[in-house]
């Protein structure tokens, strides 16, 4: 289960940070091995402040196992003929890294293994990034001999589209009967630096599709808008952004909003801090009543839709619908320059031979 992490504990912020602003395929940097420790050590300080207000740390390692632990459950009887299957979680940033989870694969003599994001829209900055490290480990025969496939990009999936569905309804039922209609959702999602998107990244059509997919499942019933989140540093990001959407929305006279979180699948700082700190705390000053739709976190829903996707992807792949990878996973974006994107993809593709 591919994710980007986060500290568990407020002392292991730095070390997340640094982590993050070395992944070029994420925050690409001039001379990056020097800038990226001098500005995990400067917004240290400020992270940890923030790690601190929403209990400590990060629950996104609590949560994945959880999720991870319920799917398998679901797994061993919804595809019997691979039971029993176990979870393990490889972190981008954090704890467990994938360096940390191939060395567990070796020792438990895995054999067989899907690498299944969880993150439901592809980004080469994300999922991308993810792939690139477990095929590094791969390559360099730190997991032992495996074979695998790959679960790529989900975000239209009917279980998931139903699981954030049913938490924006939950959360419309809040306000009074009579505006209920008119409140805006704003569905935010992380932002990427343009020199991402310019390259033909196909995040934001995908992240796209699955608002749209939620919208037709609860049936246009309100205003809405796509809108992004988390950026960081001077260049140039994908706009707009969520707190400016907020103060615009204000400006217009409307101030009943819903944040919906689109692109995680879990609670961790971005919607602990972001969504339910900074902006909750701006839009009370614009006098605005604002909510926020619960994270799928433990939802008995979204992990059914996750065990569906696993045993969907395991029966096509045994009967060889499908092989290793996507037909769309094999295409790289028509301004990639990365070697590493090119050798990851044509290794997977080929089941991590």
């Amino acid at each position: 289960m591919l994710n980007m992490g986060g500290p568990s504990r407020v002392q292991e912020t730095y070390d997340f940070l640094r982590n993050l602003f070395m992944d070029g395929d994420l925050i690409p940097l001039p001379f990056q091995r020097v800038l990226a420790p001098l500005i995990a050590k400067r917004r240290t300080p400020q992270i940890e402040k923030q790690y601190a207000d929403i209990g400590g740390g990060s629950p996104i390692l609590r949560y994945t196992d959880y999720q991870g632990t319920a799917m398998c459950a679901l797994l061993d009887e919804l595809h019997p003929e691979t039971a029993p299957h176990k979870h393990y979680v490889a972190f981008r940033y954090a704890n467990p890294l994938t360096q940390e989870t191939a060395r567990r694969m070796r020792e438990d003599g895995v054999k067989r293994a899907v690498a299944f994001t969880q993150y439901p829209q592809y980004s080469c900055s994300t999922t991308g990034s993810s792939l690139n490290e477990l095929f590094r480990r791969g390559r360099a025969g730190e997991m032992g001999e495996v074979e695998w496939s790959v679960i790529d990009r989900w975000g239209t999936h009917p279980g998931f589209i139903k699981a954030v569905a049913q938490n924006v309804e939950a959360t419309l039922s809040k306000f009074e009967p009579s505006s209920r209609s008119d409140v805006v959702l704003l569905f935010s999602a992380h932002s990427l630096p343009m020199s991402v998107v310019n390259r033909g990244d196909p995040y934001v059509l995908e992240v796209s599709a699955s608002v749209n997919a939620v919208m037709n499942r609860l049936g246009h019933s309100n205003p809405y808008r796509l809108v992004w989140q988390s950026q960081v540093g001077p260049s140039a990001w994908l706009g707009m952004q969520t707190g400016e959407a907020i103060k615009g929305l204000a400006r217009l006279g409307k101030k009943q909003v819903i944040l919906v979180p689109i692109a995680f699948t879990s609670d961790h700082i971005e919607t602990l801090y972001e969504l339910d700190i900074e902006y909750m705390k701006e839009g009370k000053e614009l006098g605005m009543e604002i909510r926020r739709s619960e994270s799928l976190n433990e939802s008995p829903v979204f992990i059914r839709a996750l065990a569906d996707i696993v045993a969907q992807h395991l029966n096509d792949y045994s009967l060889r619908k499908i092989g290793p990878t996507s037909v769309q996973m094999g295409l790289r974006c028509p301004g990639c320059k990365s070697a590493t994107c090119s050798q990851q993809k044509h290794w997977f593709s080929r089941g991590g031979r």
